[in-house]
This record gives structure tokens, sequence and C-alpha cells, in this order.
């Protein structure tokens, strides 16, 4: 009967019939993605960071400068492994690879997690790591000189600074995660492109299907972008400032006005 329609009917047909298992999932398809995501961040950070730790050779122990070395070549090993193999071999290595090779049993959903959050963190330590480093370094120097340990500056005046640097590319991590979970069907996990391919292959709507599917994605990406960018400007703050005269300020400079900025 489906063979006998044109093409509108048939997307309409399958959005009848299958509509809730293409919505279902785009569900588990955000799930993944923001999950993930906020997981790799974590480990984006952690990497990151270690991988600035200045070593002294006057003042640090040769055990601390031997041990932080061995660290930062273990974290560059595994940056380089995950940004430099695909996504897609990745999960069939841990999915099927650790069963066989290390006798460790991961389910699919573990392996998921597990794969697209290693991935993005992988991704991220780069970008934390380019984030400090483009912090200027004046802001460590004076932290340091009010009495700040190199954890405080880093807490409460770099970080902060680096994490608004790199807030376009956690976004951008986030819309290439919606897209990349599709390979995570090679492990049987049901997202919206398992669904496309299960309705497609029962149909033979190959085409229709992924229509659907290509615009499910293009909504995903475009909300979300729309919502990262809004979230972008809430942290930017007011574009409008105006000066004010705080109160005995001019007094104190031999009654000249003396205005200060400061935002509303």
């Amino acid at each position: 009967m489906i063979s006998q329609m044109n093409f509108l009917e048939r997307i309409i047909y399958l959005l009848q019939n299958y509509g809730t298992s293409f919505l279902k999932g785009a569900g588990t398809t955000l799930v993944i993605a923001v999950v993930s995501t906020f997981i790799g961040c974590i480990i984006g950070f952690a990497v990151g960071i270690v991988q600035t730790i200045p070593v002294n050779t006057g003042r640090d122990s040769l055990l601390k400068r031997v041990l932080l070395r061995i660290v930062k070549i273990f974290l560059r090993i595994y940056v380089e492994v995950f940004r430099g193999t695909p996504m897609i071999v990745q999960a069939v290595f841990i999915y099927y690879g650790a069963a066989q090779l290390f006798n460790i049993q991961f389910g699919m959903w573990t392996s998921a997690f597990f794969v697209v959050s290693i991935n993005t963190g992988a991704y991220m330590a780069e970008s934390v790591r380019g984030g400090i480093i483009s912090v200027d370094p004046g802001q460590m120097e004076g932290a340091k000189a009010i009495g700040m340990t190199h954890f405080q500056a880093m807490l409460h005046v770099i970080i902060p600074q680096a994490f608004r640097n790199i807030i376009p590319q956690i976004g951008n991590n986030f819309i290439i995660n919606i897209k990349d979970t599709s390979v995570l069907s090679i492990i049987s996990i049901v997202d919206l492109f398992f669904v496309h391919k299960s309705v497609a292959g029962a149909l033979y709507t190959y085409f229709e299907s992924a229509t659907i599917v290509m615009a499910m994605y293009l909504v995903m990406t475009l909300v979300s972008s729309r919502l990262l960018l809004l979230w972008e400007k809430k942290l930017d703050g007011d574009d409008n400032y105006e000066l004010v005269d705080t109160m005995g300020v001019g007094r104190q400079f031999g009654g000249t006005d003396a205005p200060t900025r400061e935002g509303r």
C-alpha cells in the first residue's frame, strides 16, 4: 500500500505510525548528548588544568616533577588517541573489545555515555588548556602578589575567565554530540538514527525516513544553538553602563568629581 503513495503521503504515513518512535529516539539522542557533554566538560577541565600546572625546578622536589611529567604524558596520550580516532571505532572497541580482551562487560548505555564523555573530554581538554593560556599572565602574577596560592589563583581568578572564553567551544561540542550520537547505533543504542534505520529497513522508505530524521536533527541543533547563544549573552551582562559618583569619593580628591564605572 505504501508503495502506491507519493512522497508527501509516505512522510505523513511514517509520522502517523512511527512518530512516537522518532520522538523517543530524539529524546535518547538529547539525553546522551546533554549528560555526556556535561561529564566531558568536567573531564576536559580536569585534564586541561593538570596540563597547565607549572613545574618549578628550583622549588619543586624531584619526585613531584617526575610524577607530574608522567601524568602529563599519560594525559597527552589520552587526548591524542581520542581526538585522532573516530567515535564509531571507539564505541566498537569499548563495547566489544573490552569484553573480549579484558573480560570487562560494559552495558550498551554505559558504553554510550562513556564513549561520548571521554571523546568530548579529549576535545575539551585542549579548549580548556587554550582558554587558560589565553588569560593574561599578569592575572596569575597579581593573584600571587596578594598572597594566593597557585590553586587559589586558578580557582578564583584564572578558571572563571577561561570558562567564559571557552563557552562557544562547549556549545560547539554539544551540537557535535547531538549529531555524533548517531554512530552509537552500531552498539544498538535506540537513538534517532537507529529508529531511522529500523523504519527504513522495514518499509523501504529510506528517503522519506531520512527526510524526517534530518529535519529533527536540524531542529534540535538550531534550538540548542539559540539557547546556548542566549546563555552566552546572559553571562556577558548588560551592554549599557552609566557613570556614577560614589558617595564621598569626589570630596576625597580635593572636591573634584571622581566618577566610577558601574554596570546596572
